[in-house]
């Protein structure tokens, strides 16, 4: 099992909607092993350590991490209602790193011997699921013309921004789609990263080194780039964070309203969860 795709289940059952993430987290070890088994075929005792492992992470997100989202939502709508200034979407993304650096360390120190108990097969299964993954991805990320590339880009960013914001305006609209022709297209450079972080992943697990390396290695996801990577990744990161300042120049006061009352009822779910 990947580390980082455990951690980033949880946050898919986390963010599900207000409506069903109560019942989602309540059930998270359920989606967490399903997510598990995909990857590796778990058999007798193992199926017992990863439930153990499972139990164990999940108690502690309840317990320590929960705790600690609650005052970062109830900010983040503060600032949203007052107006978002760059160092406000600093902020966000610096806090949002740094819990997910924290997760991934507690998920990992969890499953990391259970990992570097694996048979060959286990980890060919591992191979092959990876492979279809990347097939996955290339499909969806590399494929196809750049205008056909850049309106995928531009879908994603509408729907996921919509959540956040309600229907957007033609003009907002239009300020996604020259942020999409303006970011740079890195799905190679990352399809390329990719493999390369899976085949490390695939590399410890052969050495029975997961305990031992796993924890810092699932933590430091950005070592080891190539150059251009990391130009791309920057150059996109300044893009987005300049497609969010323009938009919120041109919020309507439904639009900030919807984003903080979506804002203050996560921070509200998560404190109610955490005390569960």
């Amino acid at each position: 099992m990947k580390v980082k795709c455990l951690v980033i289940g949880l946050a898919l059952v986390l963010l599900s909607g207000c409506s069903v993430t109560r019942v989602a987290y309540n059930n998270a070890d359920v989606f967490l092993r399903w997510q598990a088994n995909s990857y590796f075929d778990f058999q007798g005792e193992q199926s017992e350590a990863l439930d153990r492992g499972l139990a164990a992470f999940l108690a502690w997100h309840r317990a320590r991490a929960l705790p600690k989202y609650v005052p970062i939502g109830e900010e983040a709508a503060a600032r949203m209602l007052r107006g978002v200034k760059r160092e406000d979407l600093e902020w966000s993304y610096d806090a949002a790193r740094d819990q997910i650096r924290e997760a991934l360390g507690a998920a990992a120190g969890e499953v990391a011997a259970l990992l570097d108990r694996l048979s060959a097969e286990q980890i060919g299964h591992l191979e092959r699921r990876l492979v279809e993954e990347n097939r996955k991805f290339a499909k969806e990320q590399v494929q196809g013309s750049v205008e056909q590339r850049q309106e995928r880009r531009v879908k994603r960013n509408v729907e996921r921004l919509e959540e956040w914001f309600g229907s957007l305006s033609d003009a907002q609209l239009e300020r996604v789609r020259r942020y999409s022709a303006r970011a740079p297209l890195s799905a190679e450079l990352r399809e390329r990263d990719r493999k390369r972080r899976q085949a490390e992943f695939v590399a410890m697990l052969r050495a029975r080194e997961a305990t031992r390396r796993l924890a810092r290695w699932a933590q430091d996801w950005e070592a080891g780039r190539e150059p251009a990577y990391v130009a791309a990744s920057r150059a996109t990161h300044a893009e987005y964070v300049g497609l969010l300042l323009d938009l919120d120049r041109t919020l309507s006061a439904e639009q900030r309203e919807h984003a903080a009352r979506r804002l203050q009822r996560y921070a509200g779910l998560f404190e109610s969860l955490s005390r569960q």
